[in-house]
């Protein structure tokens, strides 16, 4: 989350505006209709920018936001009190239009630290769309965002993650050996799914910084389990081997290097090794997608063999059907959608459809080579001339290789606002690999794959987990 300062009562200027700007997407007028329940099909229907409206009652609610953005963000920002607003709406917002909302400071009242702003939101033509006035109790101390322990709150169009964290609902918490959590985000997260109950979090790792972290960042620790360890490969080792013991069902992975986490889980005889090959899979909620996209591998093999794509493809089906799809289409991709001598990748999709069709991978609808743009768009398989149960409706992709697999799950995150979760499999027990960049969100959802994943293997004996 930016990190948002305020602006106290005394320091705010009269007469001095402040303004804020920004480009209206498609993803921003669904939201609005969806906020203000105003979902009339003729206000959002796919155009071109400057031309789709938002709905009328969503022109109303998008502009009052962005006020209320600009009062509660910046002026005067984290610690404000927006206690009425008196606001006139005209003219209408469109897809792509560039608004722009100022606040001026017009009166103040020391009693109850009581501030009136006058409030206008223009559009890139100098329209006026809102006209009025707030007012708002400012704030004494100066607090930012970051100091704040804020939900984040995100309105997609299937929200996946929504659904998983609903399905873990009701589930006992799983036991997860938290490795090295010896930094803010590492040992937050794990505590913050502890509160929710997807876990029971142990803290493996030098016992010191674990407490010294939670002190400066003012985290509870309150009575969750620490096993303590001398540096951070001993963490690594330590947790393999609770896990190896049965000790814990899952592994979250903290502040240490992911090569390190998995130097220790590699080993045949003291790591977590099955008869599969170990991959990861991204659990991606593009909002633009009408399902939840799974991408393997993008974070362990790095150039796999056709045998080990078998593996990674069951890997991943199975991870499907665990978060509810019966029978997942699995998506090999190429460059191209023709079968190509010159283009291993093609002739590895050809031999996994037939490996499926003869029953050595199971429980998914598998089709390849495919070019990524035929694996998720009907349209463009149509133009082509696919005629394929997976083509243009894909769960899963398998890419060709690490590379092509990372490019796809962060051009996804990037350029496609996607949000991504991501398990380890192959594994005993299932690993949460999580990273600097993610958010609280996408660590809640990253435990909530483990969770679910970890529940469906508790009938099942530590032995023959493959």
């Amino acid at each position: 989350m930016p990190d948002f300062r305020n602006v106290t009562f005394d320091e705010i200027e009269l007469g001095k505006p402040v303004s804020f700007t920004r480009t209206l997407t498609r993803t921003e007028v669904d939201a609005l209709a969806l906020a203000s329940g105003d979902l009339d099909p003729f206000h959002l229907e796919d155009a071109e920018p400057g031309v789709a409206p938002a709905a009328p009652v969503a022109q109303a609610v998008g502009a009052s936001l962005l006020v209320s953005g600009m009062l509660n963000r910046r002026m005067p920002g984290p610690g404000s009190v927006v206690i009425s607003e008196d606001l006139e709406y005209r003219g209408k917002i469109s897809v792509g239009d560039r608004l722009t909302a100022t606040i001026t400071a017009k009166e103040k009242r020391r009693e109850g630290n009581v501030v009136v702003f006058d409030c206008v939101c223009e559009n890139q033509d100098g329209e006026r769309i809102v006209r009025g006035t707030a007012t708002v109790r400012a704030p004494t101390r100066r607090i930012a965002y970051s100091d704040l322990a804020t939900p984040e709150v995100v309105v997609r169009h299937g929200d996946a993650f929504t659904r998983l964290l609903k399905r873990c609902e009701g589930l006992p918490p799983v036991s997860c050996a938290v490795v090295h959590p010896c930094d803010r985000d590492s040992l937050a997260g794990p505590l913050e799914a502890a509160k929710r109950g997807l876990i029971t979090p142990v803290l493996v790792g030098p016992e010191a910084k674990i407490r010294a972290v939670a002190e400066a960042q003012k985290l509870d620790l309150g009575s969750h389990r620490i096993v303590s360890t001398e540096h951070s490969h001993a963490a690594a080792v330590k947790a393999v081997a609770m896990a190896r013991a049965g000790e814990v069902e899952s592994l979250m992975k903290g502040s240490l290097h992911t090569d390190e986490l998995m130097a220790a889980v590699v080993p045949s005889a003291t790591g977590l090794r099955t008869a599969r090959r170990i991959s990861h899979v991204f659990v991606i909620d593009v909002p633009s997608y009408p399902r939840m996209l799974l991408v393997t591998d993008a974070a362990i093999n790095i150039f796999p063999t056709l045998e080990d794509k078998a593996d990674i493809a069951q890997n991943a089906i199975e991870l499907g059907q665990i978060l509810g799809i019966a029978q997942p289409r699995v998506a090999i991709l190429s460059a191209v959608e023709t079968i190509n001598a010159k283009i291993q990748s093609t002739l590895d999709a050809a031999a996994l459809c037939k490996m499926a069709d003869r029953g050595q991978i199971k429980g998914g609808v598998l089709d390849g080579p495919l070019a990524f743009d035929n694996a998720v768009s009907e349209q463009a398989a149509q133009t082509k001339q696919i005629v394929s149960p997976v083509a243009g409706k894909a769960d899963i992709l398998l890419v060709p290789d690490l590379e092509a697999g990372n490019m796809v799950a962060k051009q996804l995150q990037y350029l496609a606002s996607a949000e991504s979760a991501g398990i380890v499999l192959g594994t005993r027990v299932p690993i949460v690999l999580t990273s600097r960049a993610d958010s609280v969100r996408t660590r809640l959802a990253s435990t909530a794959v483990l969770k679910l994943v970890a529940d469906a293997r508790r009938e099942k004996p530590l032995a023959t987990r493959v």
